[in-house]
């Protein structure tokens, strides 16, 4: 019997990586020991006192019963001090902060409280895939805005207040960017606030990748007066090696705060109280945690880096985050092309930019969470492959 699926769903596809991975699971089983350089989980663990806490709140017996829909008191504190420490953003741990089961929830809690049929959103090219099947889901219009690499990929405002702005209701923006690397300023902050003002759209940062191989991290909420027209995700997942822990934090007005909660609050749950009270030790830790993290990461790019340069690729030095952007050489179609034969060739798995969006498809992208010694394997068999093809 064929039951079909809803409308909200005939456009909107199995994301990218839950089929690539079939597909390299089945080529493990044949036997081909795929090396993943594509998904940006960090391959390391959480700092020792995080694992001391869950594990020691978890042992507990008055800890395992329905939390609420708010977050603990101690969490929000902690993500309240955590933005003021290193944002310099104050915020009312009260009021202005929500707790998400990972910020990619947030995303999907924010589209559909605010998104119907008829809206439209302005969503970046290249961009994080997750926005436009949120939006779809929601049942309103995704609209692309083309980034550059010319325009330090940043939005061209001049461009945007060409278009016929009086249907769009929500823009959603990631700095530093995913997929490519851009790091984000106060000057690009305060022009997207003000852009959002003048045309009345909701501005909605992604911002998980601030402390990753950047020494400055930024917040929207920065800006002056930007919680009357923004509202900001973060997450633990890459800042503090929790991606599997499923800990966002969401940063708004209280006024949105309370009308995204009744929409989470019929979704989910509150999270599991020692995971919460691990994740404020985490958010307390000092800023030696992010020194280290950096340092090894920093080392883990120039092998990156070099892995790009036997491609052929051109990327930015100076790009931030957890991953490298490059574009592709002459000799291939675009960046599915390179990453099927790399994959197929080499046993070496990357990103094609195309799944970011149309402007993307003649990129590639390489992730930062493999070891060391998992990059010169890489190396190697990318360089094996090379030399074949030559004679």
């Amino acid at each position: 019997m064929h039951i079909e699926v809803a409308q909200r769903l005939q456009h909107t596809e199995e994301y990218y990586f839950s089929k690539k991975l079939r597909e390299i699971d089945e080529m493990n089983k044949r036997g081909a020991q795929v090396i993943n350089l594509g998904i940006g989980s960090p391959d390391l663990p959480p700092h020792p006192d995080v694992l001391r806490v869950l594990n020691e709140e978890a042992s507990k017996n008055n800890v395992h019963g329905y939390q609420s829909y708010r977050g603990a008191p101690v969490l929000r504190e902690a993500m309240a001090d955590w933005y003021a420490r290193y944002y310099r953003v104050r915020l009312n741990p009260q009021t202005e902060i929500l707790p998400l089961i990972g910020s990619k929830e947030g995303i999907v809690h924010i589209c559909m409280t605010y998104l119907q049929e008829g809206d439209e959103v302005l969503i970046p090219n290249p961009g994080y895939p997750a926005y436009t099947s949120a939006v779809r889901i929601s049942g309103a219009t995704a609209v692309s805005y083309e980034l550059n690499a010319e325009n330090n990929w940043q939005p061209d405002f001049e461009a945007l207040e060409k278009r016929d702005l009086s249907m769009v209701k929500m823009m959603w923006i990631n700095y530093p960017h995913m997929p490519t690397g851009a790091p984000a300023t106060m000057d690009l902050f305060e022009r997207i606030v003000a852009f959002g003002k003048k045309h009345h759209i909701l501005i909605c940062h992604d911002n998980p990748y601030s402390f990753i191989l950047n020494d400055k991290p930024l917040s929207l909420m920065a800006v002056p007066d930007a919680k009357e027209v923004a509202i900001e995700l973060n997450s633990l997942s890459k800042s503090s090696n929790m991606a599997g822990w499923r800990i966002g934090m969401l940063i708004a007005d209280e006024n949105r705060i309370n009308e995204i909660l009744r929409f989470k609050s019929n979704m989910d749950s509150g999270m599991f109280l020692p995971l919460q009270l691990a994740a404020a030790t985490a958010l307390r830790l000092d800023s030696s945690w992010y020194s280290e993290l950096n340092a090894l990461y920093a080392k883990r790019r120039e092998k990156v880096f070099h892995i790009m340069d036997i491609l052929e690729c051109d990327y930015d030095r100076s790009q931030v985050g957890l991953f490298v952007w490059a574009k592709v050489p002459n000799g291939y179609n675009d960046g599915y092309a390179l990453s099927d034969d790399i994959l197929h060739q080499a046993h070496v798995f990357i990103t094609p930019g195309g799944i970011f969006g149309s402007v993307g498809e003649q990129y590639i992208r390489i992730s930062l969470c493999a070891k060391e010694d998992v990059l010169d394997q890489a190396i190697e068999r990318i360089k094996e492959q090379k030399a074949k093809k030559k004679d």
